[in-house]
């Protein structure tokens, strides 16, 4: 069973997934950097790049976003469907009005990744109002069982002659729903649409049509399930919000809401602070003595799996497959933990037995299943790496929390005092080169001027003596390792 906790406040909203007592993902939403993702723009056309196949968007944001080719084929050609792709140049011009929504949200330089074709989420349904297709998800039972509901969908859709149609996909939830309820969600998203295409109507581009629910809302129609024992939320105030919002749309979770009102704080009940803390580190340690190393970059995150202290099995192939079984499932847990996206690539220590490998990728299959992103595993490559994909729909938890060191600028290292002290020497003879100056001042780190001073004092002695003018030092405590300045007098 899963527990989920809600940790509120006017700032920041915080949700923990929690099953048997480890936090297994993390949601985060302030207030002043709420996510785009579902978010309904009017835009308009600000550049088409052949080239690319592909336009940039002015929705109202700092950045222009980004929309492909194959994102506004699907208005055109619906989803599943086979037909010539028609140029970009030829479906769309600068200035042009669009309605679109945000599918991807700004990540590090990249601004936002959007779709023409407009899907609203609901408890039970997602309605695709410019499509006809009735989707099913894919966890929901027997293939008889799913043409039973796409058979009673149908029925209650309608056509679009009848004044009805517009496409919809069964979310998992939607499985044991009955036609009142699917009735009921049909006309809720129905209505939404209808207010969108009304403000689509009257409001100038760039404007926002849609908003997504806020997180807390999201907890009833996104993370909410059979499998979830109970809610608990900190505010009185939110809590009431919740429950009003739950008996009109998600009464099957209502009797799992309650309101957290222990002198502790409810994110102190496991740890979670601690665990998040642990979610930014580079190294992940291993209940066996084991450790993981996680290095993510702009493309891909690397993961890599060491035996450490354990040396506990009977001989050494024993002792990689019992280390590699527990790095899956924590691999598993970590990349929902820390919201890991794009090309994943594991490095398991080298397994001789191929039985071995098997088993330690059906275990992270396994542990993988649960995760509500959309996972790919591709297996091991011919130099014994595991490749993965995740969906990334939003920033990982480091990019939410952190930003890179003012120090070293993410790099992860700085120059040495020595380097450093060469660097000025090599400057001070270039500018002596081009610049006739009486004297050459050095202001830099206390340490670097030390080392000048101390082990560096003939080359600079010898540097002074070469291009014939003197080289003074000034200290600067406050100045970081690598940064200096050579003022010429």
């Amino acid at each position: 069973m899963e527990d989920i906790l809600i940790n509120w406040s006017p700032q920041e909203t915080r949700v923990a997934l929690v099953e048997n007592g480890a936090v297994q993902e993390l949601h985060l939403e302030r207030a002043l950097e709420r996510g785009l993702v579902g978010n309904v723009y009017l835009g308009r056309v600000a550049r088409v790049l052949p080239g690319m196949q592909s336009a940039f968007i002015d929705i109202g944001l700092e950045r222009a976003a980004f929309l492909h080719v194959a994102d506004l084929q699907q208005a055109h050609t619906g989803p599943g469907r086979d037909a010539p792709v028609t140029p970009i140049e030829k479906l769309l011009f600068e200035g042009q009005a669009l309605t679109v929504q945000v599918i991807k949200d700004p990540i590090g330089t990249k601004g936002a990744r959007l779709s023409s074709q407009v899907s609203i989420a609901g408890r039970l349904l997602v309605h695709l109002p410019q499509d006809d297709h009735i989707g099913i998800s894919q966890r929901i039972g027997s293939p008889e069982a799913r043409e039973a509901l796409r058979a009673r969908m149908q029925a209650l859709v309608g056509t679009r002659e009848a004044g009805g149609g517009g496409g919809f996909i069964l979310r998992t939830n939607a499985e044991e729903a009955t036609d009142d309820e699917l009735a009921a969600d049909i006309a809720y998203l129905r209505k939404t649409w209808a207010a969108i295409r009304q403000r689509a109507h009257t409001l100038p581009p760039p404007s926002l049509l849609h908003e997504d629910l806020n997180l807390v809302q999201r907890v009833l129609r996104d993370l909410a399930s059979e499998r979830t024992g109970s809610i608990r939320i900190d505010s009185r105030l939110q809590y009431e919000a919740l429950r009003a919002f739950g008996e009109q749309y998600t009464p099957s979770s209502v009797g799992k809401l309650e309101h957290y009102t222990g002198e502790r704080p409810i994110f102190d009940l496991h740890n979670i602070d601690a665990e998040v803390n642990r979610a930014l580190a580079r190294r992940v340690d291993l209940k066996s003595g084991g450790y993981l190393v996680f290095d993510q970059t702009e493309a891909l995150t690397t993961i890599d799996v060491n035996t450490g202290a354990f040396v506990g099995a009977k001989n050494f192939d024993d002792t990689v497959f019992k280390t590699n079984l527990e790095a899956a499932g924590t691999i598993a847990r970590q990349l929902r933990l820390r919201n890991l996206g794009g090309i994943v690539i594991v490095d398991f220590i080298d397994m001789a037995r191929d039985e071995h490998r098997q088993a330690v990728m059906a275990e992270l299959k396994k542990h993988l299943s649960r995760d509500r992103t959309r996972t790919t595993v591709g297996g091991f490559t011919s130099l014994g790496l595991l490749e993965l994909t995740r969906k990334r729909t939003r920033e990982s938890l480091s990019r939410m929390l952190c930003e890179p060191c003012p120090t070293c600028q993410g790099r992860g290292q700085v120059k040495t005092a020595r380097t450093v002290c060469y660097d000025i020497l090599r400057e001070i003879l270039r500018e002596a080169r081009q610049f006739s100056a009486k004297e050459f001042r050095v202001v830099a780190a206390a340490e670097v001027v030390e080392m000048l001073l101390d082990e560096e004092s003939a080359h600079l002695a010898g540097l002074s003596d070469f291009i014939g003018r003197p080289i003074s030092l000034t200290a600067e405590p406050g100045n970081q390792t690598e940064h200096y300045d050579i003022v010429l007098l």
